[in-house]
């Protein structure tokens, strides 16, 4: 299928890309599924306290079982004493499993999003980026001009050497590369921009 690609002064092209990722069949049982191993994934799990096996002191009986008139205990690691493990406390990171998340879900997943986003008219292409921007008020400009205010910006890296730094402190704007978006960023933004040559690398690792 052809989409169309434009240039910064706004002069309208064509560009040939693949049907299976532009124009495939949307799957919101799937997305919904990667969406929510991806955000599961993504959860900093680092908080740990320590088990009772895991604080460090002696184990020795802290008194006589009977005979004293208080309170059975064991080691002054139990629970109830200060210094002691604690019961049910974060165990850490480790501890979690993490969600697994094959390729071919996550094709598919990128697939159903982008074709989404080109059937609302959400996507764009541009020609990619031969002069470097080096302000973030001509960005902003050339961003306003096409009225991209909430979008995610995959470049390829020439594209993206050029322009990153001009981009980086627009509210609502996240520029990466194919390497290193996923399915919760398509869907996190509101528009999804690339240029002709990260359609190339996304075509290609893709098919």
């Amino acid at each position: 299928m052809k989409l169309n690609k434009l240039n910064l002064d706004g002069k309208k092209d064509s560009i040939e890309v693949l049907d299976k990722i532009f124009s495939a069949k949307v799957n919101k049982i799937l997305v919904n599924s990667v969406l929510y191993k991806t955000n599961a994934n993504y959860k900093g799990r680092h908080a740990k306290t320590k088990q009772q096996n895991e604080v460090s002191g002696p184990t020795s009986k802290i008194y006589a079982q009977k005979g004293t008139g208080g309170a059975r205990h064991a080691s002054r690691k139990a629970p109830i004493f200060v210094g002691g493990g604690i019961a049910h406390g974060p165990k850490g990171e480790l501890a979690y499993k993490k969600r697994k998340l094959n390729k071919s879900e996550k094709k598919l997943s990128i697939a159903s999003l982008i074709t989404e986003k080109n059937n609302n008219k959400d996507l764009l292409i541009f020609n990619d980026f031969n002069n470097e921007i080096k302000k973030t008020k001509e960005m902003q400009s050339i961003l306003r001009k096409f009225e991209i205010n909430n979008a995610l910006i995959i470049l390829d890296k020439s594209s993206k050497d050029k322009v990153e730094k001009s981009a980086r402190n627009i509210p609502n704007i996240k520029t990466t590369d194919i390497n290193h978006f996923s399915a919760y960023d398509i869907i996190k933004f509101k528009k999804i921009v690339f240029t002709e040559s990260s359609i190339k690398e996304l075509e290609k690792r893709y098919s």
